[in-house]
């Protein structure tokens, strides 16, 4: 058994952000188990640019900045990182807790360690879910797995493309795809807006001419060994196939960009409490979750639409595993639950320490396109705090800022909500 401080399970630009951090704040022992060959986790084949525009203040691609905190996770004296280590198992202790892990070079690895931070990241979700009739010819894939074959293999999986789903990665992939000689003949989106953030689908559709159609989607599939044409058809306010809107499109190669699905079998299995809408843990302002010295930051706690923000919280957790191991936590937090309300569908962090001395971001996501709109933060029927926002979509990370003050002021047992009101205003701190 081998005695550290903290595990950092993952080494993606979560997992690498928060054990700087950890370091930074007193914490000599830390390892980082990363199941790949390489750190940098999804970065490594993200190799456009718009990496490092918040962080960084610079626009970089997905490897330089994943370049940028492997080279100090490499430097530190303190980090150590194990590659090719696939982490099996997370046993919470009262004090301190054990993580089994595997690897080729040293076998089955156990870990004894005062906290540990999950950083395991997301995956997308698979065709399987979708429940798509026809047959199963070769030519359908992932657009991640798209991505990872031209970028990182040198190959080009296909040369008339349909893509279904307008997720980040897949208007990305479009682009891609196109600047790689393939045509890209139709992104179809089931839901009446793009999940995907505004500056991709400007640069990555109407840049390349490639058409985006909401409120469709793929309902049949044809070909035997090879994929030979899609069929797609409009759906109704129910996501129903609406009858005589098909067309079926002849193409080689059809992507899925459908969701990210954060990957949490380790905490699951750990008995942490989970939220069943972001599919990530439950957590504190620190990104603790229910249980004392775990903590989950980046992807695997809720899905994020860019990298600098991954790193952000990432830090959090980073500081608030070290405060924990140093015994500088507040022991007897007195927390209050945090909810979404009318349009909003969740926030992070779902509870907030009401003692905790430093201003709080709170996250969230809407459920559809708002115009014009307000954010309002409230506590039961007082309102804390209301901004006005030009547009609001659910592709789109939004966050309210609350000062320390504002929290120590509301009473024991309160809520606290954010919720869209539509209406016009001007920013207002109450």
């Amino acid at each position: 058994m081998e005695a550290v401080d903290l595990v950092v399970i993952g080494g993606g630009p979560a997992g690498m952000a928060a054990a700087l951090e950890a370091e930074k704040n007193g914490v000599e022992r830390i390892l980082i188990l990363e199941r790949a060959k390489t750190l940098g986790g999804i970065l490594e084949q993200c190799i456009h640019t718009g990496f490092g525009l918040h962080y960084f203040g610079e626009e970089l691609s997905g490897p330089e900045y994943a370049d940028r905190f492997i080279v100090l996770v490499e430097q530190n004296p303190h980090i150590e990182v194990k590659l090719g280590a696939m982490a099996l198992e997370v046993i919470p202790g009262e004090n301190r807790h054990r993580v089994f892990a595997v690897n080729q070079a040293e076998g089955l690895l156990e870990l004894d360690c005062k906290a540990v931070i999950l950083a395991m990241g997301c995956r997308e979700r698979p065709r399987g879910a979708l429940n798509i009739p026809g047959t199963r010819p070769a030519g359908i894939l992932s657009a991640g797995t798209a991505q990872k074959y031209v970028n990182l293999e040198g190959y080009l999986p296909g040369r008339e493309v349909v893509i279904l789903g307008s997720g980040d990665i897949g208007l990305i992939t479009a682009r891609r795809m196109t600047m790689e000689g393939a045509r890209v003949k139709l992104v179809c989106e089931l839901m009446p807006y793009s999940s995907g953030l505004t500056r991709n689908i400007v640069q990555c559709l109407e840049d390349f001419n490639i058409p985006l159609r909401l409120s469709c989607t793929v309902v049949g599939i044809h070909g035997r060994e090879r994929l030979e044409a899609v069929t797609v058809a409009n759906v109704d306010e129910n996501f129903r196939p609406i009858p005589g809107t098909e067309e079926t499109i002849p193409c080689d190669l059809l992507l899925f960009s459908v969701g990210l699905i954060p990957e949490n079998e380790l905490s699951r299995a750990a008995g942490i409490a989970m939220d069943h809408v972001t599919a990530g843990a439950v957590v504190d302002e620190l990104r603790q979750t229910g249980i004392p010295g775990i903590f989950a930051c980046g992807n695997v706690l809720h899905v994020h639409d860019m990298v600098d923000f991954v790193t952000l919280e990432s830090q959090l957790a980073g500081a608030g595993a070290a405060a924990y191991i140093r015994g500088t936590h507040d022991p007897a937090p007195e927390y209050l639950p945090t909810r979404g309300g009318n349009g909003v569908r969740y926030v992070v962090p779902q509870r907030v320490n009401r003692r905790q001395p430093q201003p709080l971001k709170l996250y969230f996501r809407v459920g559809e396109v708002y115009k014009n709109a307000s954010v309002r933060l409230r506590c039961g029927e007082t309102t804390l705090l209301q901004k006005k926002r030009p547009r609001l979509a659910p592709g789109e990370m939004e966050d309210l800022l609350l000062k320390p003050e504002q929290l120590a002021a509301l009473p024991e047992g309160a809520e606290l909500t954010i919720e869209v009101v539509e209406r016009e205003g001007k920013d207002q701190i109450f």
